[in-house]
């Protein structure tokens, strides 16, 4: 795990007398390929100037421990098993007298501390609308949130994540202002026609969008109307890679990130960063050739900091943002995983799981997958494309509705629409409001699809209000607030704590049993990324890997009961290569004898970690 960098606090001046950075040829000469993709060589050429006194800028602003930290750092020890990310809002979390960010330090002192070390908080920057993801200053904290000092405490003593929103900027911001007004340095910006009409209906139909709402919008300018690109919404317009001013304020920001505190740069919806008609303007060469591009710099200058994709597509356009394991992002969000857990759940069938589970592959030492099931948005359905059949999804979307959710659209262009997200928290995404049956068959059920992504080969994360079983929100609803609402409840602290001391609360259930699976985890060397991972055919109604073992880390089984029936399981010794002799369950710590097989039966929904005795 990489160490905490503790001289943050109070950012570094710059030290214009220290040696210059030396960018090494192969360093450079990946940089101007990059940006020759992105350009052409002659511009190439002339942006490669400006990149590099950016980088020199942010060499400059680096500590003498900062440096010696870099010089220390492998990359291949970047994650491991003491992983676990907190997913949050900056204001998910209101105690009564202190400003959201420092309520957000308090809590995680207090009921997180040894059950996760990093944070991804959401962007806590000023915006105008999409809760966060219509920037309009990219540079500085949110007022209502707190201060820049609120986000440098909380990297003191975790791992950070911030939101790197480059894709697109609010159409408040003043830089998307000062297009309006004509300024000459921002006319390219932005995406601008001067007619609704002018992309033609056979491009429009190739675009790839995750929304419904018109793609252009109209807007008054100083020189008139102009109708400019806007994937996600009117009020978030998008930002225009083909300048080189654009992609040197984006990188100026990236460093200042890192400056701040940032371990791990979230790219967000960066599949649709780049624009070309004709296309379907998404997993572009030159969309690709910007995530290495923001890696080239980052391993010249930060090479501690990771970047993470954020594609809600399908599984096979996902992964391709790895490229070869050790050029592009360290890190993708697994969004095959969420629907296809909730599959397996409501089906009580692992067969679909544990097949995509067995060919998932292995990235490389330096990279690997993120494994969330909830998030803010809701749970996305493209991932499971080509995974699940259209029945299976259409499933999927009818329970949601059915346990209170809503569903989201997606625009193909010719006026169709298919379900793109399932808006729904992910406890009652599992467990319907008012089913007959008791409370605690629900925990476990929500417990054992946690302990799902616990164990698979990666990162795992965790939406704050999923720590809780939190329920659908149907107030906000019901209020008139858009469909992701549903999910994005602001939790009263005291409220909360009353209810965590609560015994009989489902709350104290899922909070204290699913802290207590992320410690075990924690504390075992086998759940390391980069561990030996094997996916093992238990039946239907079990999901079972294999990890560790090899010399790595002693091996530990992990099964999932996946049904709300005991469910037999009998694994011969040769499938489990490395369990035999006496075994003991890391949660339960119960024991069995291992000799030609492993036989035992699951309780409804039980999960058990074996691993030999020491």
């Amino acid at each position: 795990m990489v160490p905490l960098r503790l001289t943050r606090l109070h950012l570094p001046q710059p030290d214009y007398a220290r040696p210059l950075l030396q960018v090494r040829p192969e360093a450079k000469a990946r940089i101007l390929e990059l940006l020759a993709v992105l350009y052409g060589k002659a511009r190439a050429d002339s942006c490669y100037g400006e990149v590099e006194r950016l980088m020199k800028v942010h060499w400059a602003h680096k500590t003498p421990e900062m440096l010696q930290d870099d010089q220390d750092f492998a990359p291949e020890d970047r994650f491991s098993e003491k992983d676990i990310i907190l997913i949050t809002y900056g204001d998910l979390l209101v105690s009564p007298g202190r400003m959201p960010l420092a309520a957000l330090a308090d809590f995680l002192d207090r009921f997180m501390r040894g059950a996760v070390n990093t944070v991804h908080i959401l962007p806590f920057f000023p915006y105008s609308s999409d809760r966060g993801f219509a920037v309009t200053d990219f540079e500085e904290v949110d007022p209502s949130l707190g201060s820049w000092r609120d986000i440098e405490e909380i990297s003191t003593r975790y791992r950070v994540m911030f939101d790197g929103v480059f894709n697109h900027a609010s159409a408040r911001s003043q830089w998307f202002q000062r297009f309006l007004d004509g300024q000459p340095d921002y006319q390219d910006f932005f995406i601008a026609f001067s007619t609704s009409g002018a992309i033609s209906p056979d491009h429009l139909r190739l675009i790839l969008r995750p929304r419904t709402s018109d793609l252009l919008t109209r807007f008054a300018t100083l020189d008139g109307a102009r109708f400019v690109w806007t994937t996600f919404s009117p009020d978030q317009v998008d930002l225009n890679f083909k300048s080189e001013r654009v992609l040197a304020r984006v990188v100026e920001i990236l460093l200042q990130y890192v400056r701040r505190g940032a371990d791990i740069v979230r790219l967000d919806a960066i599949t649709y960063i780049w624009h070309e008609l004709g296309t379907r303007c998404a997993h572009l060469k030159e969309t690709h050739a910007l995530v290495q591009l923001f890696r080239a710099i980052l391993d010249v200058v930060a090479p501690q900091v990771a970047l993470v994709t954020e594609t809600n597509v399908p599984h096979a356009d996902n992964v391709s943002y790895f490229a070869d394991g050790s050029r592009e992002a360290q890190m993708v969000y697994n969004f095959a995983l969420p629907p296809l857990v909730l599959h397996t759940l409501h089906a009580g069938d692992a067969r679909r799981l544990t097949r995509w589970a067995q060919d998932l592959d292995f990235v490389s030492k330096t990279a690997t997958y993120f494994n969330f099931l909830d998030s803010h948005d809701g749970i996305g359905l493209l991932g499971a494309q080509g995974l699940l059949s259209p029945e299976e999804i259409g499933v999927l979307v009818d329970k949601a509705r059915e346990h209170g959710g809503l569903v989201s659209y997606r625009s193909a262009g010719d006026g169709s629409e298919s379900p793109y997200e399932l808006n729904i928290t992910w406890y009652s995404a599992l467990n319907k409001e008012g089913a007959d049956e008791s409370q605690d068959l629900q925990v476990d059920r929500y417990l054992a699809s946690r302990a799902i992504a616990l164990v698979l080969r990666g990162v795992p994360g965790v939406y704050l209000p999923g720590l809780f079983g939190a329920k659908n929100d149907t107030a906000a609803i019901l209020a008139g607030k858009e469909k992701r609402s549903i999910n994005r409840k602001t939790l009263d602290e005291p409220a909360l704590v009353a209810l965590l001391q609560d015994r009989e609360s489902w709350v104290h259930q899922v909070a204290t049993r699913l802290r207590r699976l992320a410690r075990r985890r924690i504390a075992t060397p086998a759940f390391h990324p980069n561990a030996p991972q094997s996916v093992v055919d238990a039946g239907r109604g079990v999901f079972a890997v294999l990890r560790g073992g090899g010399g790595s880390a002693a091996p530990v089984l992990a099964l999932t009961n996946v049904t709300d029936a005991d469910q037999p399981v009998s694994l011969p010794v040769a499938q489990i290569p490395g369990l035999s002799g006496s075994c003991r369950d890391l949660l339960s710590r119960r024991t069995t004898t291992v000799r030609d097989s492993l036989d035992l039966v699951l309780r409804p929904y039980e999960v058990v970690w074996w691993s030999p005795r020491s």
